[in-house]
């Protein structure tokens, strides 16, 4: 087994809530949540980026404005919606019961 993909494979499964994460409070462009996301070594490409908007808009927890621009075209500007905040919300204590388990499990070890 290679730590490459055991390491890829846990990074895809907390991609979405990273997300959520990077739009809480603020509109941003997809350039932007990707530049976020690899500041914080959650690297992301576009072509793995635009399908998890889509699917995130299509269940309800984001929505985006288009936005004119000085530098060409409109920019689609993504953000939280009402449910996607409660969402984030839930996914948060989520995460932190997940962390305080693995760390039980690390301090438990023999």
């Amino acid at each position: 087994m290679k730590i490459e993909n055991t390491k890829a494979q846990m990074r895809k499964g907390v991609l979405e809530y990273c997300i959520l994460l990077v739009l809480d409070g603020k509109p941003l462009y997809a350039s932007d949540i990707i530049q976020s996301l690899k500041e914080a070594k959650m690297i992301v490409v576009e072509g793995t980026l635009y399908p998890l908007l889509t699917r995130l808009k299509n269940a309800g927890l984001l929505a985006y404005r288009w936005e004119e621009s000085t530098q060409g075209p409109p920019r689609k500007y993504y953000e939280l919606t009402e449910t996607g905040r409660n969402f984030l919300v839930e996914l948060e204590e989520s995460w932190s019961e997940l962390v305080s388990a693995v760390q039980t499990i690390r301090d438990n070890k023999a």
